[in-house]
């Protein structure tokens, strides 16, 4: 995840290990290893209070998994433009498209400067592909769409990824307008991907983001299904819509998926 407050050109900046960040935290969450005491300390406070939010984390990142195949597979999508990707993990964008299309071209975006130095480090393109990365804000997507136009042509179909990401956008009319101005320079057969918290399915997972928001940390906001469901509108999405990303088409050998808080979706422009 990328969190606007952080300025542009930060991976210029020192990292600050004595600050958890939610990048980190959801890594630790993800089961993985770079991140430091003070994030390991935050993600179990939090799941002290809610257990489920490690659910919520890999069901997530098996949602994005499932899209990038669907879209990679049977929509033939050969470019990805990933924003706030967070850190590396398993089934990357790239590794998952790469492997069944090895001529994918992703271009990855974050603006935290652990995030950035572990992508250049970690995250290595097929020959016949091409992998970038940029350090931009969220917030800024004009800046992004010059940066990542050195490697996508945007004349041809893109899939947008953003997961777990506009919840960062505290403001929800700003965090259409970012939407709506990234998918304005994608072209007719292009794709939008978004997954995040949603509000009014557990309240025991809103008591703790709530909490988590006014700890000092960097605040995350829960959506509405429905406004979750807005950020597609004047696009198709792919069935089954707008659900608890466990729902959405999910593998034949996965258990029975249940409704958690945390919903997503598909959609092409038309």
């Amino acid at each position: 995840m990328t969190d606007p407050a952080t300025a542009p050109g930060s991976a210029q900046q020192k990292i600050d290990t004595s600050v958890p960040h939610s990048a980190r935290i959801w890594n630790y969450w993800l089961g993985g290893k770079d991140n430091y005491p003070v994030d390991e300390e935050a993600g179990d406070a939090y799941t002290a209070v809610f257990p489920g939010i490690v659910t919520i984390a890999r069901s997530s990142r098996a949602f994005l998994r499932r899209n990038i195949s669907y879209l990679a597979g049977e929509q033939g999508i050969r470019q990805f433009l990933d924003i706030g990707t967070g850190l590396p993990t398993a089934d990357n964008t790239h590794q998952v498209a790469q492997r069944i299309a090895p001529e994918s071209r992703i271009v990855y975006v974050d603006n935290d400067p652990m995030v950035l130095a572990h992508a250049r480090a970690l995250l290595y393109s097929t020959p016949e592909g091409a992998t970038a990365y940029v350090d931009a804000n969220v917030l800024e997507p004009e800046r992004i769409l010059k940066a990542a136009g050195d490697t996508l042509d945007f004349s041809r179909p893109t899939a947008l990824i953003l997961s777990n990401i506009l919840g960062h956008i505290a403001d929800y009319d700003e965090a259409r307008s970012v939407v709506d101005r990234l998918m304005a320079a994608l072209p007719s057969g292009s794709f939008l991907s978004i997954n995040d918290g949603s509000r009014g399915i557990d309240p025991v997972f809103e008591r703790a983001q709530d909490g988590y928001n006014s700890s000092g940390a960097v605040p995350y906001n829960l959506r509405t299904v429905d406004e979750i469901t807005s950020f597609f509108d004047g696009l198709e999405l792919v069935e089954p819509g707008v659900v608890s990303v466990q729902q959405w088409r999910p593998d034949g050998d996965a258990p029975e998926p249940q409704v958690i808080a945390e919903h997503g979706g598909l959609a092409r422009k038309p």
